[in-house]
C-alpha cells in the first residue's frame, strides 16, 4: 500500500458528474441509486500528460491483456494521419481508483493501492498503441516491431525514457481520459460501495470487445484457489487472462478446459448434497458445452456459502466442501494426460488394433518414411494438452472423454469431503487395461465417432460404472491381502500362557 506511487494527471478540459449543482437537485434514495457511490470526471487529457501513466501504471486491472494486432493498427492510424480527430474517434481511457485528490488547474493526484482492481480498466489497447506512437519518435521500426505486448513496450518506455523526455512536447493531441472515483473519499461506507462497483463497470465497458466470463471471474478471484492447487508446470500455461498468452509460446491451456475438469468431483459433491444448492452440469457438456460450465461453476462460487468478498470485489474461498474438489482439480489435468496417452495401448492389450480406425493418426518416422499411404501417419509427434507429454497417437479427445469423467467413479465421500477412494494414478496402471476393454462396447457403438460418444451421457454413466466395477475389484483384492497378513500375523504371535 505505502509503495503505491503518487502521479499527477492534469486535464486540458474536464468536466464533474454530479457536480454541486446535479447534487442539490438530486436528493433522497434516488440520488444514492444515480451515483452508487461514484465521481466520475471527464475530459480531455494531451498525450504529453499521459507520460505519469506509462512511468507507474501495469494493465493489471484491465480483464484483458493488451496485444499489437488491427485495434491497434488503427489507433496507430488515427495518431498518425487524423490526430485532431482521434478524441472523437477513440472512446479512450477509463482509470478508477479509491485514491485521490482533486489539486487546482484541473490536475488530480492519484494513488492505485491495488493495482489488481484499481488503474486502467478500460482502454488498454489504446494505452498501448499511444505508447508505440510516442516510442516510434526514439526507436527504430525493427526493435518497435518486437513490441506486441503492453510489458515489451514498457520495457522499451524505461529503457529510452530519457529520450521520450526530449520529444515530450511533440505530442500534443487529445485523448478522452474518464476517471472514476469514490463519491466521499472521506467515508468508508461510499468508499466500500465504489470498490465493489469498479468490476462490474470495468467488465461492462469492456463488453463491446468480447470480454470473456472467464476473463472476469478472473478477476473476482474465483481461480485463485485453483492456481494455487494446480502443478505450478501447468499452472503457468494456463491462459487466466484473454490475450497474456505470447503467440511463441505454444498453445496455452485455456482455464474453461479446467472449469469444465472441476464439474467431475463438483457433480460427485453435488450426488451427495454437499453443495449449498442443486448445482451441476450434465456429463456431455463437459466437452461440448465449456460455456455453460463456466457460466455454472460462476454460479456456485457465487453463492454466499462458498465464497465471500474480501478486500473490495476479489472474493475468498470459504467452502471446505467446494475446496475438497479443488484439491481432486489439482489431479486431473494429469491424469486426463496419462489417460489419452495410455489409452492406446491398454486397448491394444485386449487383442485390438486402436490404430486401425481412420480416425486415428501414429507417429512413427520409420515406417512413414517407406509407407506408400502416409494418410495414416503424422509427421509432427502430438504432445498431451496439459503436461506437454509426447505420445504415439493424435486422435480426438471426444473418443477418452467419457473415461476422463469415469475417474467420478473413483471418488467418495468421507467426512463431508471429495478424496480419492484410491491412488489414481497407481488404479490406472492397475486397471486401464481392462476398462478399456470394457470401453470397445461404447466405441463399436459409436463408429468411433468422437461427437457420438462425448455427446451421449449413456457413455459417460458407463465409464464410471466401469470405474466403480474395477475399485470393488480392487477393494476385494486389498481386502483378501490384508486378510492373509492378519492371519499370518496372528499365527506368528506367541500364545498367551
Amino acid at each position: 500500500m505505502e509503495d503505491s506511487p503518487k502521479l499527477i494527471i492534469r486535464f486540458a478540459l474536464v468536466a464533474e458528474q454530479p457536480n454541486v449543482r446535479d447534487e442539490g437537485r438530486l436528493t433522497g434514495a434516488g440520488f444514492a441509486e444515480s451515483i452508487a457511490g461514484i465521481k466520475r470526471y471527464t475530459g480531455f487529457v494531451r498525450g504529453r500528460d499521459l507520460y505519469p501513466l506509462f512511468d507507474h501504471l501495469s494493465l493489471e486491472a484491465n480483464p484483458r491483456a493488451a496485444k499489437t494486432g488491427p485495434v491497434t493498427d488503427a489507433i496507430l492510424e488515427s495518431l498518425e494521419m487524423t490526430p485532431h480527430l482521434f478524441p472523437f474517434k477513440s472512446k479512450g481511457i477509463l482509470l478508477g481508483t479509491s485514491t485521490f485528490e482533486a489539486l487546482q488547474r484541473n490536475r488530480f493526484e492519484l494513488r492505485f493501492e491495488d493495482p489488481a482492481s484499481e488503474g486502467v480498466l478500460d482502454g488498454g489497447h489504446n494505452m498501448l498503441a499511444i505508447g508505440l506512437f510516442m516510442l516510434a519518435e526514439v526507436v527504430g521500426e525493427k526493435q518497435l516491431a518486437r513490441a506486441t505486448l503492453w510489458d515489451e513496450m514498457k520495457e522499451l518506455w524505461e529503457e529510452h525514457r530519457k529520450e521520450l523526455e526530449a520529444v515530450r512536447e511533440k505530442f500534443d493531441f487529445l485523448v478522452p481520459v474518464e476517471l472514476l472515483v469514490p463519491s466521499d473519499p472521506e467515508d468508508e461506507r461510499s468508499v466500500q460501495q465504489f470498490e465493489m462497483s469498479v468490476l462490474d463497470i470495468c467488465a461492462a465497458r469492456n463488453n463491446n470487445a468480447q470480454l470473456t466470463q472467464e476473463a472476469k471471474s478472473n478477476k473476482l478471484g474465483f481461480y485463485d484457489e485453483i492456481r494455487q492447487r494446480l502443478d505450478p508446470a501447468i499452472a503457468c500455461r494456463v491462459e487466466w487472462k484473454s490475450n497474456e498468452w505470447e503467440s511463441g509460446e505454444g498453445r496455452p491451456i485455456k482455464v474453461r478446459d479446467l472449469l469444465a475438469l472441476a464439474w467431475i468431483p463438483l457433480n460427485r459433491a453435488n450426488e451427495a448434497g454437499l453443495l449449498p444448492s442443486n448445482i451441476s452440469v450434465t456429463p456431455q457438456n463437459i466437452y461440448r458445452n465449456k460455456g455453460e460450465c463456466s457460466k455454472q461453476f460462476d454460479k456456485l462460487m457465487l453463492d454466499r456459502q462458498v465464497s465471500e468478498p474480501r478486500d473490495g470485489p476479489v472474493h475468498e474461498l470459504i467452502n471446505e466442501r467446494v475446496a475438497s474438489c479443488f484439491d481432486i482439480l489439482a489431479d486431473l489435468p494429469k491424469l486426463y494426460d496419462k489417460i489419452y496417452a495410455e489409452f492406446p495401448e491398454a486397448y491394444n492389450s485386449n487383442g485390438f488394433r486402436f490404430g486401425a480406425n481412420s480416425i486415428v493418426k501414429i507417429y512413427d518416422p520409420i515406417r512413414r518414411a517407406v509407407a506408400k499411404d502416409k494418410t495414416d501417419y503424422v509427421a509432427i509427434q502430438p504432445h498431451t494438452p496439459f503436461t506437454d507429454r509426447p505420445v504415439t497417437y493424435r486422435y480426438p479427445d471426444g473418443l477418452i472423454m467419457p473415461l476422463v469423467y469415469g475417474l467420478k467413479g473413483l471418488m467418495e465421500i468421507e467426512n463431508d469431503r471429495v478424496v480419492w477412494a484410491a491412488d489414481p494414478e497407481n488404479f490406472l496402471n492397475a486397471y486401464l487395461a481392462d476398462i478399456a476393454g470394457a470401453y470397445r462396447l461404447v466405441l463399436d457403438m459409436a463408429r468411433f465417432d468422437p461427437q457420438k460418444l462425448s455427446k451421449n451421457q449413456a457413455s459417460h454413466e458407463f465409464a464410471v460404472s466401469e470405474f466403480e466395477k474395477a475399485l470393488l475389484k480392487h477393494r476385494a483384492k486389498q481386502s483378501s491381502l490384508g486378510g492373509a497378513t492378519t492371519t499370518a500375523n496372528k499365527t506368528d504371535q506367541p500364545r498367551l500362557i
